[in-house]
């Protein structure tokens, strides 16, 4: 098969969405490099955006089209929405078309094939931003109405897609994320010269640290600092400037699996999501977890995660405290979790569900 995967998010800052896309076309050409298959990774990008992009590819075995324009977002939408010229016009014909959350390419022929993280934008519109919210409903809507398969990253998600789209169910392919190799629980750890807790969230409302910041308080017995992983979002920011709050910023990979390996408890009050990824990498890197109780990030969790009400900072504290209690319980239970999700076997879902509706 040639399969031509947009890569379009990739040109903006790594967050889960684009962890997700990297990780899935890692795995998807891994697989495919074995069986034949040929990938064409492309992208309309602003210059900036086709640098990042690049970079976020190399050594990908795979075939980079890129298009820049300084104005890429006005020209993603115009093509999705005016429906032509087909994508064939720009990367030859294609088996498989595989269109990511920017926009909804046309296509003469081939599987046409989509991923949706989460439908927050439908189900919580005041959670994003009135450009992302028109953004992903459009895309919805055309996936909904064209897709031969869709991918999901959870069978919650599945689930959500099937029952709020009206899309049948047995043409979503769930393919949980993996985890990057850099998440081991071997290697040096972060030292931010007292014990922390950590949490890794871009500084937006679902992410709910707010919350979270509310209850650290009530755990000043502990010792522990909070250290706050992620750059600002959008929207009103959480009240993080105290003593006991160290605000960390974006992090590369290697830099943020030494700090899972220092914390000594890892906190996700996220109030949805379409899976979680940083859970699985916190546990992949060996730290107990306390996770929202929103269902959401059941598949994320297993049985390995303390859950606490995300709106209550009482339960989030006395999470952490059960964490800490049970830290070498939770360990164990984590790392175990993790060791089931791979990226490669991500590849082998998308592949598999690409040849199904061949």
């Amino acid at each position: 098969m040639r399969i031509a995967f947009d890569v379009s998010p990739l040109s903006h800052e790594r967050t889960g969405v684009n962890n997700y896309i990297r990780g899935s076309l890692q795995g998807i050409t891994e697989v495919a490099a074995e069986s034949g298959d040929e990938v064409v990774a492309f992208a309309p990008t602003s210059p900036r955006g086709a640098r990042a992009i690049t970079a976020a590819v190399d050594g990908f075995p795979l075939e980079l089209r890129l298009r820049t324009f300084p104005a890429a977002h006005a020209v993603r939408t115009a093509w999705s929405r005016l429906g032509r010229p087909p994508a064939e016009r720009w990367l030859a014909r294609f088996d498989v078309l595989h269109f990511s959350d920017w926009m909804y390419p046309p296509q003469r022929d081939g599987v046409r094939a989509s991923m949706i993280h989460d439908l927050v934008p439908l189900h919580f519109p005041q959670w994003v931003t009135p450009r992302t919210r028109a953004m992903h409903t459009r895309k919805y809507a055309n996936a909904a109405s064209t897709c031969d398969v869709i991918f999901t990253n959870s069978a919650f998600t599945a689930d959500d897609v099937a029952e709020t789209l009206r899309f049948p169910r047995d043409r979503i392919v769930v393919a949980h994320p993996g985890v990057g190799g850099d998440f081991a629980p071997e290697g040096r750890a972060a030292d931010l010269g007292r014990p922390y807790a950590l949490t890794v969230a871009t500084l937006e409302p679902r992410k709910n640290l707010g919350t979270l910041a509310s209850a650290w308080p009530l755990l000043r017995d502990t010792g522990l600092a909070l250290a706050v992983v992620g750059g600002a979002g959008w929207g009103e920011q959480p009240q993080l400037d105290t003593p006991d709050v160290i605000r960390v910023g974006r992090v590369t990979d290697a830099e943020l699996a030494r700090l899972y390996r220092g914390a000594s408890v890892v906190v996700y009050p996220s109030r949805f999501e379409g899976f979680g990824m940083p859970i699985t990498e916190a546990m992949a890197s060996g730290a107990p977890v306390v996770a929202s109780a929103n269902a959401s990030l059941d598949e994320a969790c297993g049985d390995a995660a303390v859950r606490a009400d995300p709106e209550s900072p009482e339960a989030l504290a006395a999470g952490v405290r059960e964490a800490l209690d049970r830290g070498d319980e939770l360990r164990q239970k984590g790392l175990a979790h993790a060791r089931t999700f791979s990226w490669r076997r991500n590849g082998e879902l998308h592949l598999e569900g690409y040849r199904r509706f061949a």
